[in-house]
């Protein structure tokens, strides 16, 4: 029987580090449990009330968030506040699929184009690896608004 995983970020600012990976992956942020969105209402806004509500100080509010693929088929993430900096370079990273079946010069460009896309969102390129057939077919190395580092693969 296989398993779902959620994938957890300690993070400084999880709310915005939350809605960084909500808009690189195209994913969305939950509601609150036993609230029903409008269309086009905020999520994020939604929190703040639901936990008001709770009696959750407003200074926590910001200390855990969430994203989800909205089709149910990508993991869970979840962002939760730590109290320690990041130590170092970090021994798992996440694989962004940005260029599937392209090949050469054509991959690489649509590497490019979303790599452009995610540093206007507050990413930061590290490098570019250039295509090393037949096993490497080029990436781009990035670090998300945290400098979790992750590739454009």
């Amino acid at each position: 029987m296989s398993r779902q995983v959620q994938i957890t970020f300690d993070a400084y600012a999880p709310r915005a580090l939350s809605t960084f990976w909500r808009d690189a992956l195209g994913y969305v942020i939950p509601g609150p449990p036993g609230v029903t969105l409008a269309d086009g209402a905020d999520p994020l806004a939604a929190w703040d009330d639901f936990l008001t509500r709770l009696g959750v100080p407003a200074e926590q509010h910001t200390a855990r968030s969430a994203a989800e693929d909205p089709e149910g088929n990508g993991p869970r993430l979840y962002f939760q506040r730590v109290p320690e900096e990041r130590a170092g370079k970090n021994r798992l990273h996440l694989d962004v699929r940005a260029a599937p079946g392209l090949d050469g010069a054509e991959r690489m460009a649509a590497l490019e184009a979303e790599c452009a896309r995610l540093v206007a969102l507050g990413a930061t390129r590290v490098r570019r690896d250039e295509p090393e057939p037949p096993f490497g077919a080029g990436h781009i190395v990035m670090a998300d608004p945290e400098g979790n580092v992750f590739c454009l693969d």
